[in-house]
């Protein structure tokens, strides 16, 4: 925020309501930091020794092997080993489990407890203040960071619906703007967000928008990994 108050360019930050509300650490992030902390081959080992230890006492899903055929598909930022860790833990598995699998990972792994590391690495519900006095723009990334598409449709209502009631002091719930966690979303999302005032909704779609031809709740956008250093995949879109 400070260099972007420096160059005098208005920055939009999309905040999952849980962070600042509960100081819990979000499944997302955990998964970060355990994908930054271990090696990936010793990683997908342990989550398979885990996904086999579980299965058949109070879970039922897919043989392992299937399980990794089905998720470990490569994408333009990640291999498919790490694509696979992600998927079990952020979709596939139910709730549960993959909070409790990701604990067990994470306590092996990042070596710091989750607590701690929330308060270290969240925004405070005053510094979302501060970055509004100073003009910056507040959006809804929803409460939780799930996979909205995916949600049964009440679950995916209570998370927005929550979120909203949280992030009500920094948006205009008339018109506000969403950002869906995971680019993931369906109609249902969409038809609902609509009917609680939202006025856009931003995707994970790579391509530069159109107004006059993009539907204003699937707006595609630029990644910061389409540009330089990383890449760039801007000039091709």
């Amino acid at each position: 925020m400070p260099l972007l108050e420096e160059f005098k360019v208005q920055g939009s930050f999309f905040i999952s309501s849980k962070t600042f509300s509960t100081h819990q650490l979000l499944d997302v992030n955990k998964i970060h930091y355990i994908l930054a902390s271990a090696d990936i081959g010793e990683l997908v080992l342990d989550l398979k020794d885990k996904l086999d230890f579980y299965r058949g006492t109070e879970y039922s899903y897919a043989p392992t092997d299937e399980l990794f055929e089905q998720y470990a598909v490569a994408n333009r930022f990640d291999c498919k080993e790490i694509i696979f860790v992600k998927r079990i833990l952020q979709t596939v598995l139910p709730e549960q489990l993959r909070n409790r699998i990701s604990s067990d990972l994470f306590k092996k792994y990042v070596g710091v407890s989750e607590e701690q590391l929330a308060y270290e690495l969240y925004i405070t519900s005053e510094q979302i203040r501060t970055m509004k006095r100073h003009g910056m723009f507040i959006g809804v990334h929803g409460h939780d960071h799930y996979w909205l598409g995916n949600l049964p449709a009440e679950k995916m209502r209570q998370d927005i619906d929550e979120a909203l009631q949280i992030m009500d002091e920094f948006i205009d719930r008339k018109q506000w703007v969403m950002n869906y966690p995971y680019g993931n979303y369906n109609d249902d999302v969409i038809q609902f967000i609509q009917q609680r005032g939202a006025c856009l909704g931003i995707t994970t779609k790579v391509a530069v928008v159109d107004m006059g031809n993009c539907n204003r709740f699937e707006l595609p956008r630029l990644d910061c990994n389409d540009f330089p250093p990383k890449s760039s995949n801007y000039k091709n879109v």
